[in-house]
């Protein structure tokens, strides 16, 4: 039997290495933790929050809107 040759890569060399080093600092941003209960940021928090502390912080919003028109 024949040995085959090595297969050329499909992908160029540097944008594989690009696209890892996208990878790393995507999850370096993702272990900003929240400033309230210490769990991972949700994506584009300004605040630092997570999804459910930025949740409650919408909701609370909402609701005092709400008593202030009641009033």
């Amino acid at each position: 039997m024949k040995r085959k040759p090595p297969p050329e890569p499909v992908i160029d060399k540097k944008l594989l290495e690009e696209a890892k080093r996208a990878i790393v600092l995507d999850q370096i941003k993702r272990a900003e933790k929240c400033t309230v209960c210490a769990a991972p940021c949700a994506p584009n928090s300004a605040e630092s929050l997570c999804w459910v502390c930025r949740r409650l912080k919408i909701s609370a919003w909402r609701d005092s809107d709400q008593q202030i028109a009641q009033e």
